[in-house]
């Protein structure tokens, strides 16, 4: 983003103290010297040895990015749980990109979501959407998700090889989600460029004002699709959660248009981005661990256990937002009301403190591992038992239909250029 460091090759760069340091605070003077920065090519390659430095130097660390870096296990669960800490999205994004903007429809649409919006908004949206998605619903999803992975490995078996991104881990979680949310075959593709602003908007990146001005056009092209689907919801309703949503009510309150359209879009995306990346990242350890998928095979009952492992190992999600909603200290650092912090969920998972039988080693007998991949708090991920679910029937699928395969560039992937959401742009193998 902007004002950023020029990167050292460790994806560290030497810069001014941030503004605790020059307040007076005693950080550790070799502290000072690292920034933080998410951007660097080797940091998207392999963003761990860059945790480690930050637990191990500076656990709070102020960044360039504008936000405190938080690494530690402790650290990160505190402030995901913390009510202190909130999203604060609106004043967040008015600050950055000014008042005006952030009333056009990119951002009117994100600020109506659950995921950047704090209580009470929030707790209104979260308990009309969470009746979708209980243990027993899910599971009873168990048949179909089976019978997407079968047919998604029907149509390349003959074949000897395929992109096991497009062509595999693509498939379980998007049909599904669409199949939930009663979206045709022949209009899921209409959904992805809204889908990518969305992730977009996570990053720390800016936008520019003419991507700004593409998402808005797109926002009210979806918003102006769902409006006539809700009519049609409200004329002839159906069994899927759209409809259920349209009809849903919570203390006499229903979801406006743009509050479900939010609502709706949040899912999809949250449905199928972290779990393709999920079941790609867990494909990728695998088969670096040979010695693991082999033990997995002897005894597929390890499958939840390795799936905790898979979270905590290399999870789709690496970090998560917040703000500081007054002052406080933190680790011993002032954060001063206002302030963000980025949560790394992926340090804390490898934070000796908490795992401290070899926490950079792949382990799926690994016992109580409680990664923070899907969050903590009040935003702890609704869809964390589906995408559990898709990553055990793909994985164990794949296992033994195909034994053979084989990746093949497993130690070099092609990693999304992206170091909130993790995961492999493609992801070639052959058998």
């Amino acid at each position: 983003m902007e004002g950023s460091a020029v990167t050292s090759a460790e994806g560290f760069a030497e810069a001014s103290p941030g503004p605790a340091d020059a307040a007076g605070d005693q950080s550790p003077v070799d502290a000072s010297r690292y920034v933080f920065n998410p951007f660097a090519s080797d940091f998207i390659r392999d963003p761990y040895p860059h945790y480690a430095k930050l637990r191990a130097l500076d656990p709070v660390h102020f960044a360039p990015i504008g936000a405190y870096v938080v690494s530690r296990h402790a650290d990160v669960g505190t402030v995901l749980k913390d009510r202190r800490f909130g999203k604060a999205f609106v004043e967040r994004s008015a600050k950055r990109y000014g008042s005006e903007v952030v009333r056009e429809p990119l951002f009117d649409h994100m600020s109506k979501t659950m995921l950047l919006s704090d209580p009470p908004h929030h707790t209104r949206l979260r308990n009309l959407v969470v009746k979708a998605f209980t243990a027993r619903q899910v599971e009873a999803m168990r048949p179909r998700i089976q019978q997407v992975v079968d047919q998604a490995l029907d149509a390349v078996v003959d074949r000897g090889k395929m992109d096991l991104v497009s062509e595999f881990a693509y498939h379980p979680p998007v049909t599904i989600i669409c199949d939930m949310l009663g979206i045709p075959d022949d209009e899921r593709g209409f959904f992805h460029a809204v889908s990518e602003d969305s992730v977009r908007v996570l990053e720390s990146a800016a936008f520019t004002p003419e991507e700004i001005a593409a998402a808005n056009s797109r926002v009210k092209s979806v918003r102006d699709y769902f409006e006539r689907l809700y009519e049609q919801c409200r004329r002839r309703p159906g069994n899927d959660l759209t409809t259920q949503l349209v009809m849903a009510e919570e203390d006499g309150n229903r979801l406006t248009n743009e509050e479900l359209t939010a609502s709706i879009m949040l899912l999809f995306v949250a449905g199928h981005e972290t779990t393709i990346n999920l079941i790609g990242n867990s494909l990728i350890t695998l088969h670096r661990n040979p010695d693991q998928m082999a033990l997995l095979r002897t005894d597929p009952g390890l499958i939840h256990n390795a799936i905790d492992e898979f979270l905590r190992y290399e999870p789709s999600i690496q970090f998560t937002g917040r703000v500081a909603l007054e002052d406080m200290e933190l680790a011993d650092k002032r954060i001063a009301k206002g302030d963000n912090i980025v949560c790394l969920l992926a340090s804390a998972n490898r934070d000796a403190a908490v795992y401290p039988d070899r926490p950079d080693e792949f382990d799926i007998t690994r016992r109580n591992s409680k990664p923070l991949s899907f969050g903590g708090g009040i935003h702890f991920c609704l869809g964390a038992q589906l995408a559990r679910l898709q990553t055990e029937i793909a994985v164990t699928t794949l296992l033994r239909r195909l034994p053979r395969l084989q990746i093949d560039d497993v130690e070099n992937p092609a990693w999304k250029p992206n170091f909130v959401i993790r995961g492999p742009r493609v992801l070639p193998a052959s058998w």
